[in-house]
């Protein structure tokens, strides 16, 4: 089904009580979901920025940030026309839901996969109606409200979000599609919780874009995924923002007993994104996937911290991630892989490549190891170079012009974590979008 949209109500400007006082006011949640909110609005208001004299944001700068510049908007509904899609709508996907400003709205939903028992659509509508199934994934959360200013600002004002719910055997043989939209500047404070009972199946694509640009705006969220006993999911975020969005973001999934999770990122957008991707592998047999494809220009900053946390003995996870940089852009990666006293038999895994397009760009590769068990295998790599002057010649020499050579050069970079990618769709989408962006390379 189609949901005509309409515009959306203005922004509220600055955090302040009286707005957060008027946000609650006008939303119809459960008691306890609202005392969730408070909480986490008290701890917002006494949790500092975070600077450069922390470890995990030495390297990050945000003191250009004003978030007095942004505010709450009053629940609304979506602007009529939204971004044109990056993923396409070739994937025929079973369920589409449009994440834009203070709303969400379904676009499409097979009816169906309903009598199944699978829910999915805005999270704002779906914990009113099924409060007792969604409560205990709402109260206590993968992502701590206490982490940061910015998890408590997402968990005390997100003004709504996405959920998908799928029982238990029950497997999706379509993916579902998750758009969210900055329709011009202003701030977005979305949700995202998917949970897979025990032995189910699907695929989520989720893309984030913005319809202007250059509008300065700011995006903060949450995707949390919780994974039952053999429950396998394949999650693809396409994080494509305009280059005036300060974009933070706390990512995390939790696995049970032999989980299978094919988590794919691609950071392309922001001025400015602090990311943290979280893995959790809780119970023995669980294995995940994890695969990056960043890209920086201009003078984007995009920093990117995973953690492979190993609870649970026999488990297996694999990273790789790949960034490209030119003009005057940085990378930021950590990487942690963590394994507990109780996780015997852990095989983990993380690499870290970064290809440098210009003089002037950088990228810090921290990659790291905390292993407290004694029967593992784990390890991590991480490699940081230039453009060989002598591939570009070779290339001119059969009749590519620098600017072909280089993005020929760039593709080659990447098509190791496209290998790894199982749906052709993102994969041609990612290269192509990459390739549109890369620019003649050129030495000192």
């Amino acid at each position: 089904m189609t949901k005509t949209l309409t515009p959306s109500a203005a922004l509220q400007q600055g955090f302040t009580d009286e707005a957060f006082a008027a946000f609650i006011a006008e939303r119809s949640e459960p008691a306890w979901l609202t005392q969730l909110r408070r909480e986490a609005w008290k701890t917002f208001q006494q949790t500092p920025l975070p600077d450069r004299s922390q470890e995990e944001w030495n390297r990050t700068d945000i003191r250009a940030l004003r978030l007095e510049d942004f505010g709450l908007a009053p629940a609304g509904e979506h602007p009529g026309d939204l971004t044109p899609p990056l993923l396409g709508d070739s994937l025929q996907p079973c369920g589409e839901l449009a994440l834009v400003d203070s709303a969400s709205a379904i676009i499409r939903w097979d009816d169906q996969l309903q009598q199944q028992g699978v829910l999915f659509g805005t999270l704002q509508k779906l914990v009113s109606a099924h409060a007792e199934l969604l409560r205990p994934y709402l109260t206590n959360p993968l992502v701590d409200p206490a982490t940061d200013k910015f998890a408590a600002l997402s968990a005390a004002c997100w003004s709504d979000g996405c959920l998908l719910y799928v029982p238990r055997n029950v497997k999706l043989s379509r993916p579902v599609h998750i758009r969210s939209v900055l329709a011009g500047g202003g701030c977005l404070l979305d949700r995202v919780l998917i949970v897979l009972d025990e032995g189910a199946e699907a695929t989520v694509l989720a893309e984030a874009a913005s319809a202007d640009p250059q509008a300065p705006a700011l995006q903060c969220g949450t995707v949390e995924i919780f994974l039952g006993p053999r429950a396998n999911l394949r999650y693809v975020g396409v994080q494509d923002w305009g280059k005036g969005v300060w974009h933070f973001a706390h990512h995390k999934a939790r696995l049970g007993r032999e989980a299978s999770l094919r988590w794919t990122v691609a950071a392309l957008g922001s001025r400015l994104a602090k990311v943290n991707q979280h893995v959790v592998l809780a119970e023995p047999g669980a294995s995940a996937q994890v695969d990056g494809v960043m890209f920086a220009e201009d003078s984007q900053h995009l920093s990117y911290h995973t953690l492979q946390h190993h609870m649970a003995g026999g488990c297996t996870s694999d990273l790789l991630y790949k960034g490209a940089l030119q003009d005057r852009a940085r990378i930021v990666w950590r990487g942690m892989i963590r394994v507990d006293p109780d996780a015997q038999k852990t095989d983990g895994y993380q690499r870290n490549d970064n290809l440098m397009l210009s003089e002037q760009a950088r990228s810090d590769s921290i990659p790291g190891l905390e292993i407290m068990a004694d029967d593992v295998k784990c390890s991590h790599g991480a490699t940081t170079g230039r453009v060989d002057e002598e591939m570009i010649f070779y290339a001119a020499a059969r009749g590519l012009t620098r600017k072909e050579a280089t993005r020929l050069i760039v593709a080659g970079f990447f098509q190791q974590v496209f290998d790894r990618i199982t749906i052709d769709q993102v994969r041609t989408a990612l290269a192509q979008t990459i390739a549109r962006r890369v620019q003649e390379f050129r030495s000192a």
